[in-house]
């Protein structure tokens, strides 16, 4: 989606013009054509700048939500929400790096992955599919869904036809999936109605030839099309990076007439229309939209849009994308939510969105709606104080020594999580500043606590890279910079966001160098070969651990408003970070992950030396 928010426009422009157009697209009782995927082969037309289904005028009503977002149990549900609610259409985004998790290991298969199944659960709910592959998403996903492999290439140029790795990789992509994807297109009896050129392209680059090499390499691999582009108009306008032949999808805007000029005979829609938008760590509260008048407006001139998003789902493990200004600076993570105020919540229930969105497509449906399905269940637990369980410092690997600072991917091929950097100082302290800290560090001098800096900024954080060492009389001490990261930016210029450090460590200006660096991932391989503590650890570090036990499932928030920055895993499960900034304190659990008995809450915080209670809730907002 576009993070520009400028581009959130909720009022449509004067459509007098297009009047006979819009007669066009509607059949002769005045109602949008109805057509439903069922394994017969079909045909979608991009005619006289109208969509065509069969020869047919076809009104697309679609709503936006990703697999990966959603636990693959609730897959059916929330998309017979969509359908509920009016809709007859999923759009969905592929994350590449969801799928291919080092060079060559693709897991098309496993848990929320398996996207094949997800589409054809689609067309078992008579819906259709508009299906945005990339490679190249924004989403709000880590590094826009690029896999952030691409990043331990030091002069990697993404989203950059002229670069070979870049493009290996997307080759190597495309052989991956398109293979999937290529029965299930509406010609072959599946439900996928046309396929996304990439994303938000204008946004980035001008390159129209890295487009058009992009649907070849589609072309090339048996998906014919049709395909579209999403952008803000006023970014294709300047870039002129508009697709020939494309469908046309506005992103946030909705002046069909200027978009039209350039669409020629192609249709132009909306590609992302906003009922909600996005929540970075230390905004002041979640975000929310208002649709509806756009919405009313859209289904009476019997326009085609996208929904972006029905339903967002949540950032589990490391998903979380982040934001920042070309340069670097300004630097927005995105919170482990993706609830979006999204007309379906995270946990699957209709918000009053919801209903007053329904009672308008119900207002110009040709039959009654399907009834809404009921809500999955939603339990508590009893607070519950969990116990040290290990401490990072007892389970630190071997160091790698280094002259500077380097970026973690270009150091360990690390994608994610923590790196230590460890080094003696001798004389007395002093300012020690850390340039390039991405994204957050704790510093220690001789095990003890001294301060964190953070690139996030924030009022309610203190503000620079300098941490005042103690002063000593001649001794030395020994220093520990704890970096933890959050998700790679997603949007812009700022591409080459790696983690860790990757400027200079100076003591009152002057360079320090030779450093012994551990690398800490906080992968599933690190977390299994934790050895537990012997005696209560006194150091900011700590795992803690508690067992749950349940008597009934459902789905459940975990209360961690009690805590201060780090990482909750259920049952082995990563929910993602969880950070006393805010606005987000409960991290959603979905019921799947849980079992009847014993439950394992794991918790690893970058401050606490003493635990807090830790409580299941029933919602996400207090």
């Amino acid at each position: 989606m576009q993070r520009r928010d400028f581009l959130r426009l909720t009022v449509l422009t004067p459509l007098a013009a297009l009047s006979s157009r819009l007669v066009a697209g509607t059949a002769a009782s005045g109602m949008p054509v109805e057509r439903m995927p069922d394994g017969q082969s079909h045909r979608l037309e991009l005619s006289s700048q109208h969509f065509l289904l069969d020869g047919r005028p076809f009104q697309i009503r679609s709503g936006e939500m990703h697999p990966i977002r959603i636990p693959a149990e609730y897959w059916r549900h929330r998309i017979r929400m969509a359908k509920a609610m009016g809709l007859n259409t999923i759009a969905i985004y592929l994350m590449w790096n969801a799928l291919e998790s080092a060079p060559g290991i693709f897991d098309l298969k496993s848990g929320n992955r398996d996207f094949v199944r997800f589409i054809k659960l689609c067309q078992e709910e008579g819906m259709w599919v508009y299906l945005r592959p990339g490679p190249y998403v924004c989403g709000e996903w880590d590094f826009g869904g690029l896999p952030p492999y691409l990043l331990r290439h030091p002069d990697v140029r993404v989203r950059d036809k002229g670069d070979p790795d870049y493009m290996a990789a997307v080759r190597r992509y495309l052989d991956a999936v398109a293979p999937h994807i290529a029965p299930l297109m509406v010609g072959r009896g599946g439900p996928i109605l046309m396929v996304q050129v990439e994303n938000e392209y204008a946004s980035f680059g001008h390159d129209l030839d890295y487009l058009k090499l992009l649907r070849s390499m589609w072309q090339e691999r048996g998906i014919e099309g049709p395909f579209s582009i999403s952008d803000g108009l006023g970014q294709i306008q300047k870039q002129q990076t508009y697709l020939p032949g494309a469908v046309l999808g506005l992103d946030g805007d909705t002046d069909f007439e200027a978009a039209q000029k350039i669409a020629g005979e192609a249709p132009v829609w909306i590609g992302e229309g906003y009922p909600g938008w996005l929540t970075h760590w230390g905004d002041k509260d979640f975000a929310r939209g208002d649709y509806a008048g756009t919405l009313r407006q859209l289904l009476e001139q019997g326009r085609s849009f996208n929904l972006y998003v029905v339903h967002g789902g949540t950032n589990f493990g490391f998903g979380a994308g982040a934001n920042a200004k070309d340069d670097y600076s300004h630097f927005e993570p995105v919170i482990t939510s993706y609830d979006y105020g999204a007309p379906i919540d995270e946990r699957g229930a209709a918000t009053p969105d919801y209903h007053a969105f329904r009672k308008l497509f119900a207002a110009h449906a040709q039959r009654p709606l399907p009834e809404v399905p009921a809500t999955p269940p939603v339990i508590r637990f009893a607070p519950v104080t969990p116990v040290a369980h290990a401490s990072l410092w007892d389970n630190l690997p071997q160091a790698t020594p280094v002259r500077a600072p380097q970026a973690n991917e270009l150091l360990f091929a690390q994608d994610h999580g923590l790196v230590l950097y460890r080094r003696k100082i001798h004389g007395e302290g002093g300012a020690l500043t850390i340039d390039g800290a991405r994204d957050y560090a704790t510093v220690f001098s001789d095990g003890l606590y001294v301060d964190a800096v953070s690139r996030v900024e924030n009022p309610r954080l203190r503000k620079g890279s300098r941490v005042d060492l103690p002063r000593g009389k001649g001794k030395s001490a020994l220093v520990d910079i704890l970096v933890d990261s959050f998700g790679h930016v997603g949007f812009g210029q700022a591409m080459a966001d790696r983690k860790g450090i990757v400027g200079s460590i100076r003591l009152d200006e002057n360079v320090l160098e030779h450093w012994d660096v551990c690398s800490l991932p906080l992968d599933d391989g690190f977390i299994r070969q934790l050895k537990p503590v012997v005696s209560a650890p006194s150091r900011a570090g700590i795992f803690f651990k508690a067992t749950i036990r349940l008597d009934q499932l459902g789905d459940s928030y975990i209360d961690m408003a009690r805590w201060t920055k780090g990482y909750l895993w259920i049952n082995g499960h990563l929910l993602g970070r969880y950070w006393n900034l805010g606005p987000q304190q409960r991290l959603y659990c979905p019921a799947s992950w849980l079992r009847r008995g014993d439950n394992e809450l794991l918790v690893f915080d970058m401050h606490q030396t003493v635990a807090a209670p830790i409580e299941g809730v029933t919602s996400l907002h207090a």
